[in-house]
């Protein structure tokens, strides 16, 4: 994307408050006439008094001053205006890109870190904020006054005009080629710079690895080391335009020289008065000054232009699960789910799931099993849509899910999962997130049943006691109950535990396992299970090995049948439960027996 088609794009975004952004520009075509008017006035000063009859001098010096005023009050009007216009699309550019980022593909986030993806979008909404204001304040007034200027400026002698148009000629070539001699370094620059805020972020979200292992020192020099690479592609950049600016001013103060000197002769031959060349030399000095802003402005935008190139790249990204045109909302359901012979690959060399067909009927347990890899986090991801099926479907009471609305789906399916993801708010904030407008009563009722009232009763603040990021002030089991709790407010009624108590220990998977029945009573669930009492417990269990729906039925059917299931038991790839032998038949029991 050139530099111009992004700065057009820039100014694209000022759309939903057009009728302000005309009137600015209407507002700046009058200060470019009054910038024009002031070297003009002041030449017919000197030319006035000048001359045997001055009479006209009072009367010229009045409309320059009152032209001057009339600038003065049109420039505030214009800052005040531009001020608050960039302040709010600043804020509106902030929500866009949230919201859009935000509700893109897991993929996407897997190749972006935060560190990297908040400084996206933090450099780009403030080099949109400073492009708007200053297009406004300074760069389409200055467009405005070289347009009106020269013209009148030819009209007036096309001799002395030449020298200005050359001077600005001189600027625009000398820019571009700065431009086009620096671009692919500046971009070299800025990336390192994401790799920098990627490092740091990683740092400060690893500080117990980084400190246990006394690495600080270690990623304190790497970097450095990144930093003494910014600086040798930065320092080539910032000599050439420094040498632009050089060459820039040299040619300004050619141009009034070669003014003064080509007015001396044009008025030595009558061709043009004294005024006349104090006009050009104030046009030339104007000129300049607003060559100088728009050089200006093009150093600014050529180092921001990476950075909004980044920005505008996540906005350009397309959401990979959609609404359909003809979606409708999905009522509350009774929770009867069908696979169709449901295929998916993030591959498509190797499909995480070939042709996966099962029923579960509402209310019941299903539980996914199988070696790592198997494909059963990505089954149930489908389930809510965090990808869609390359093939084949999947039915919630009959509805394909691909045609009701993403919100309506998800709000029908609770998930607790194995990292429950606790923001850095408060235990109540945090609650919330499972039901908005959920009353004190209802978090009450919700985090008893979640066996959670206990632990944050000891809390310092209670309910209001700040969690810290990604819930490192939580141990494991309270991250836990808290997710449960927050699934139990939401009262969805599917239900999805992606090994939700895999991480814990005996003793407090005791507790989350009598919330996790509390939680699933009467609802649709499916478990990713690596317990033998969940697994033993559930209506059906589907077993799974690289992709495919190997064996399904009860516990004991499976252990009979002496495949995958059985060998799994046997190899202890499931965590033992305390369970009375009389409970089970006596090939079951001798099944249970090997398990370490």
């Amino acid at each position: 994307m050139s530099i111009l088609r992004l700065y057009l794009r820039v100014l694209a975004l000022l759309a939903p408050e057009r009728k302000l952004a005309i009137t600015l520009a209407l507002a700046n075509l009058a200060l470019a006439g009054i910038y024009f008017l002031e070297p003009m006035l002041f030449g017919r000063v000197v030319d006035a008094l000048a001359s045997p009859q001055a009479g006209s001098a009072p009367r010229l010096i009045a409309l320059w001053a009152l032209a001057g005023f009339g600038g003065v009050l049109a420039g505030v009007w214009v800052s005040l205006h531009a001020d608050r216009l960039a302040h709010r699309r600043r804020l509106a550019a902030i929500a866009a890109f949230f919201e859009h980022a935000a509700a893109l593909p897991l993929a996407f986030h897997g190749e972006y870190h935060t560190g990297r993806l908040s400084r996206i979008m933090n450099n780009g909404v403030g080099n949109l904020f400073n492009l708007w204001l200053s297009f406004f304040r300074e760069h389409l007034a200055t467009l405005l006054s070289i347009f009106v200027m020269v013209p009148i400026a030819l009209a007036m002698n096309w001799k002395l005009a030449l020298l200005m148009i050359a001077l600005m000629l001189s600027f625009a070539v000398s820019n571009a080629i700065a431009v086009q001699r620096t671009h692919n370094a500046q971009g070299e620059v800025e990336e390192l710079h994401h790799e920098i805020a990627t490092r740091a972020g990683d740092v400060f979200g690893n500080v117990t690895v980084v400190q246990s292992f006394t690495r600080l020192s270690a990623e304190a020099a790497a970097l450095k080391e990144m930093m003494r690479r910014v600086l040798a592609a930065q320092y080539p950049v910032l000599r050439g335009w420094a040498i632009l600016s050089v060459l820039n001013r040299a040619a300004s103060t050619l141009t009034i020289v070669a003014i003064f000197a080509l007015g001396a002769s044009l008025h030595a031959r009558g061709e043009v008065t004294v005024g006349g060349i104090v006009s050009f030399v104030g046009f030339a000095l104007m000129l300049i000054g607003r060559l100088e802003q728009f050089a200006s402005f093009i150093s600014g935008l050529f180092f921001q232009t990476q950075s909004l190139h980044d920005y505008f790249a996540v906005l350009d990204q397309r959401p990979a699960i959609v609404d359909a045109p003809s979606a409708s909302v999905l009522p509350r359901v009774r929770g009867e789910v069908v696979f169709d012979r449901v295929s998916f690959g993030y591959d498509p060399v190797q499909p995480a799931l070939h042709e996966l067909s099962f029923r579960a009927v509402p209310g019941s347990t299903i539980a996914l099993v199988g070696p790592t890899g198997a494909g059963k986090s990505t089954a149930l991801s489908m389930l809510y849509r965090a990808y869609d099926p390359s093939g084949g479907r999947i039915t919630i009471d009959g509805q394909d899910i691909r045609a009701v609305t993403l919100d309506s789906l998800r709000q029908n399916i609770g998930v607790v999962f194995q990292d429950p993801g606790m923001f850095y708010r408060s235990i109540l904030d945090n609650l919330r997130v499972g039901k908005p407008d959920a009353n004190l009563a209802e978090i009450e009722q919700a985090v008893a049943a979640a066996e959670a009232a206990a632990f944050i009763a000891r809390k310092p603040e209670g309910l209001e006691t700040l969690v810290a990021e990604r819930g490192r002030s939580l141990s494991g089991g309270e991250r836990q109950r808290l997710a449960i709790a927050r699934a139990m407010l939401k009262d969805a009624p599917i239900m999805v535990l992606d090994e939700a108590t895999s991480a814990l220990d005996n003793a407090t998977e005791a507790r989350i396992q009598r919330a996790l029945d509390a939680l699933t009573r009467g609802r649709t669930t499916f478990v990713i299970a690596h317990r033998l009492s969940t697994v033993r417990n559930a209506d059906l269990i589907l077993v799974l090995e690289q992709g495919r729906l190997v064996e399904q039925g009860r516990f004991d059917e499976l252990i009979r049948q002496g495949g995958l299931f059985a060998r799994l038991a046997e190899d202890g790839k499931f965590a033992p439960d305390a369970m009375p032998a009389g409970d089970v038949d006596a090939e079951t029991a001798e099944s249970l027996a090997k398990i370490d």
